[in-house]
């Protein structure tokens, strides 16, 4: 009688093995989900925290303006959206310059904070509205305290993201930090001032590498002024402009890389007494 038994209970292993094979995700199959989406719950729930937040702020600032411009307020997508957003929002800016520069900071804030392309647009209306001076101010405030905010945000939740998107990108950049700590800032304000790499990896992958706040704050702050000044300046002659691309022609560009080059100096000069 102990053979059916023995049978019996092998069966009834072989079926629980069986149920905990189906149940259980082969490690391939969890890298597929994994690779899907890169936030866990919890990291998800932090970033729409903020992100619901923000949109609140923003929402209470909208509802304060007059009901004749709800419709006309919209992120511009080219240059004609643009220019018809600066004719309608140059008269509300000068009667109500509080609550239109808090507005527009709120808004640029919001989208370099959460990556949301455009901003582009938003220094050429400040140009446009506010002058170099002014406008040059606000800009370089905005972009700044966005990249604050989202070098914070990527502290907390950006690791997987940044993994997920731009790997070789983040290993890579990670070396030539590594290689330039005790040059750090000279570095950071390279990258800013050229188009070396994109803000927006700049933003999120520098807390990754461990890039101290004061650092990314500093070259952030010196290192988009060039830039920001061409955005800016080209927005009084907004009408002229024909392409956001044309911001951007070959003597821009000598000029930002010999900027930067400047910057970068001390660090190569040093470098090279080390090897000396």
């Amino acid at each position: 009688m102990a053979a059916p038994r023995s049978v019996v209970v092998e069966a009834g292993s072989w079926v629980l093995d069986r149920d905990e094979e189906k149940n259980s995700d082969s490690p391939s199959e969890k890298k597929l989900k994994a690779d899907r989406f890169p936030l866990s719950r919890w990291e998800f729930a932090v970033a729409l925290g903020v992100f619901l937040v923000l949109s609140t702020g923003l929402m209470c600032i909208y509802l304060t303006m007059p009901a004749a411009e709800y419709e006309l307020l919209k992120l511009p997508r080219t240059l004609s959206d643009l220019r018809s957003l600066k004719d309608h929002l140059a008269i509300y800016a000068q009667s109500h310059p509080a609550k239109f520069i808090l507005g527009y900071c709120s808004t640029y804030i919001f989208m370099q904070t959460f990556m949301i392309p455009g901003t582009i647009f938003m220094s050429l209306l400040a140009g446009a509205l506010f002058g170099v001076v002014r406008g040059l101010f606000l800009v370089v405030f905005n972009a700044t305290a966005g990249a604050s905010s989202c070098y914070f945000l990527s502290k907390l939740i950006g690791r997987p993201i940044v993994n997920w998107l731009w790997p070789e990108k983040l290993r890579y950049f990670q070396s030539e930090i590594a290689k330039r700590r005790e040059k750090l800032l000279n570095y950071m304000l390279f990258l800013r001032v050229t188009p070396s790499l994109p803000n927006l990896f700049i933003n999120l992958a520098s807390p990754i590498v461990d890039i101290p706040f004061h650092i990314f704050f500093l070259a952030t702050l010196v290192g988009l002024v060039p830039a920001s000044y061409i955005t800016v300046r080209a927005g009084i002659a907004l009408g002229e402009l024909k392409s956001v691309k044309d911001l951007y022609d070959l003597k821009t560009f000598v000029m930002l890389f010999l900027i930067g080059s400047i910057l970068l100096l001390p660090a190569i000069l040093k470098r090279k007494r080390v090897y000396e």
